[in-house]
């Protein structure tokens, strides 16, 4: 089960790991342009982390695991729609990029993604990558106490499919705390009313991943990356969220 916050000290613990991850993925997004080598932004995230003396989450996650992931962050590109290992690739212009990342900070985790536009926007990407930002709020905003986790699932559905876009089924948010993944999952789909009540002190990442056609997708060979199906391009974003009785707060801003 995802950690319930019990004291103001656990409350700030985690939002500097949010703070990390948030402050990192802003010195990312600065790094896409056209021409960038998408290795350059793992090797940023390992000097980052090095020099703030910060645990990245998912470098070698699962623990134990055959193939665990074998980088900092995840950078997926177009039709890649999330866990994409870092490689030898250079961004083109007009390129969607979602980059998704973790940080342990005393032993708490903030997870936090985006997807931003390498240089000029196609046709229809400035638009998908909006609506997939949009959804993320709208998920937060549902994010209050007596809601159900449907309530949030409902929340980005409703948004996403009511601009066009297929909405993801096989991955979804999480429970986060002192592990990356925890109970209960955070579907960006459902029914409002139903699933997990929502309690003070759950923390839960909220992940909407939208693509331009279908919502069905493949792994790669590499065990990791996420594509869509049918080809279309894709988008991401997530926010560490905690449930509290003034409303939804967003750990990972900042």
């Amino acid at each position: 089960m995802s950690i319930t916050l019990k004291s103001k000290d656990e409350l700030k613990m985690m939002r500097e790991a949010g703070r990390v991850v948030a402050e990192t993925l802003q010195l990312l997004v600065s790094m896409v342009k056209p021409g960038t080598n998408v290795l350059e932004l793992d090797e940023a995230v390992r000097r980052e982390y090095s020099r703030r003396g910060v645990v990245p989450s998912f470098l070698g996650y699962p623990p134990g695991s055959k193939r665990p992931f074998p980088a900092t962050v995840c950078v997926s590109v177009d039709d890649e729609i999330v866990h994409g290992i870092p490689r030898d690739r250079v961004l083109q212009d007009g390129e969607i990029v979602s980059i998704d990342l973790g940080a342990t900070v005393k032993g708490y985790v903030g997870d936090a993604a985006v997807s931003v536009i390498c240089g000029t926007a196609r046709n229809g990407t400035a638009d998908l990558v909006k609506a997939c930002e949009e959804s993320l709020a709208a998920g937060i905003a549902a994010t209050r106490l007596g809601n159900r986790i449907g309530d949030i699932g409902y929340a980005v559905q409703t948004l996403a499919e009511g601009r066009g876009y297929g909405v993801v089924r096989e991955y979804v948010g999480h429970g986060v705390g002192r592990r990356m993944h925890e109970d209960p999952q955070v579907p960006n789909y459902g029914e409002p009313g139903k699933g997990l009540r929502l309690k003070p002190g759950l923390v839960i990442a909220i992940e909407p991943m939208l693509n331009m056609g279908d919502w069905h997708t493949k792994k790669d060979d590499d065990e990791w990356t996420i594509r869509t199906m049918d080809g279309s391009l894709s988008a991401h974003f997530e926010h560490t969220v905690a449930v509290t009785p003034d409303g939804p707060v967003v750990l990972t801003l900042p």
